[in-house]
């Protein structure tokens, strides 16, 4: 995968933020090379934030955002602002842009970057008509009219930025050894392609130099009984967990695609922590059950229809569930009992820690889908082996 395949939950978020008319659109514009945003001196012209995933040099692969002016009114406005304020959930490294030294809205952004943890930056925009004063490390004038300092504002970007750089397999195998993947091919399966945990598994696995088997779940048996020697490590779909355990031998490291993508993003030991409030739910118990990505829903999907089933059979009670995905995620989940995400594949990690902070501050158990499958299953500390050795 060259890096300007990456999807875009493995690319930088760099997200701009400003007052309305202060040039933002336009340092974006001038920094990308691109016409990403319109520019109007008509106030108000970016409403929804725009993103554009691109390769931006020195960085690399980047996802730029442009949100709605901070300082936008009425009741629309508010709707934007609010709009704009949710991109901090993703913002590995924000630019708030400005014409003139901060006012209200700048020093109240900047409290709640230092208080959210985002890197940021203060790009004092029109520097060919404006005189500037820098005085810390993060800030930096440019004019977006003439690029005198744009070059430097990446650069300083790329210093500021959060960059993550995680294994998803590749720790856990060595050069020789076989991997396979078990992959369900159902009603809610992709046409013609692997879902993306799959696809990053499987990339990750052959780039350690490993061998892959990639089969569904029907030809596993046979598979095993193939092989001369077992495989190092079988990574299946949450939703066969159960009957894979049952196949793969217990001499095996099993774990799921999730619980892989949960390590990723997250690490394990707070999801796992989590999935012991199954334990003592109470009938009329409200979860929160939320995915990262948008899909059309099948026939026994797996987040609204098989989990709460499952839960309901394993703890005896009779819950109550709510849904969310993509994009959506609530600022107050205090309402909730538990909740439970998706692997998160669709999301950067800044988004997933986001969520799990909300939760964490509320006093919400948090966990994951590959988890409670595999605690439903009994199949829990099996799945966990493999991140022990």
């Amino acid at each position: 995968m060259s890096l300007n395949e990456l999807p875009s939950a493995e690319r930088i978020h760099i997200v701009f933020f400003g007052r309305r008319n202060v040039g933002k659109s336009s340092v974006i514009n001038a920094v990308t090379g691109q016409n990403l945003s319109i520019v109007s001196p008509v106030k108000g012209t970016t409403t929804d934030p725009v993103k554009k995933a691109m390769e931006l040099l020195p960085l690399g692969p980047v996802v730029i955002v442009d949100t709605a002016g901070i300082d936008d009114e009425g009741e629309l406005g508010e709707m934007r602002i609010k709009k704009s304020m949710e991109a901090l959930n993703y913002a590995d490294i924000a630019v708030l842009v400005t014409d003139s030294e901060p006012g209200k809205y700048e020093k109240e952004l900047t409290e709640i970057f230092k208080k959210q943890n985002v890197p940021y930056i203060i790009c004092y925009n029109k520097n060919d008509i404006n005189n500037y004063s820098i005085k810390e490390e993060n800030e930096i004038s440019v004019s977006a009219e003439t690029g005198d300092g744009i070059d430097r504002l990446k650069e300083l970007i790329g210093r500021f930025a959060v960059k993550r750089t995680k294994p998803l397999v590749s720790d856990l195998i060595s050069s020789g050894d076989m991997v396979i993947l078990v992959t369900p091919i159902d009603e809610a399966a992709p046409k013609g392609r692997l879902i993306l945990p799959q696809q990053m598994v499987l990339r990750d696995v052959l780039d350690s130099h490993a061998a892959a088997m990639v089969l569904q779940d029907g030809e596993l048996e046979k598979a095993l009984d193939m092989l001369s020697a077992p495989p190092k490590l079988v990574i299946c779909d949450s939703q066969v967990f159960g009957k894979v355990s049952k196949i793969v031998p217990e001499n095996v490291y099993l774990t799921s695609f999730s619980i892989i993508m949960l390590r990723y993003k997250l690490g394990i030991k707070a999801a796992v922590d989590g999935s012991r409030a199954i334990d003592e739910l109470k009938d009329g118990d409200k979860i929160l059950i939320s995915e990262g990505c948008t899909h059309h829903r099948q026939c026994g999907d797996i987040g609204t229809v098989k989990l709460p089933e499952w839960i309901e059979k394993f703890s005896g009670k009779k819950l109550r569930f709510a849904f969310t995905s993509g994009g959506e995620f609530p600022d107050n989940v205090k309402a909730y009992s538990l909740v439970i995400h998706c692997g998160g594949c669709m999301l950067n990690e800044t988004a997933m820690r986001t969520r799990t902070d909300i939760c964490r501050s509320q006093g919400v158990p948090f966990t994951n889908y590959g988890v409670v499958i595999s605690k439903i299953h009994g199949t829990l500390e099996r799945s966990l082996e493999i991140f022990k050795k």
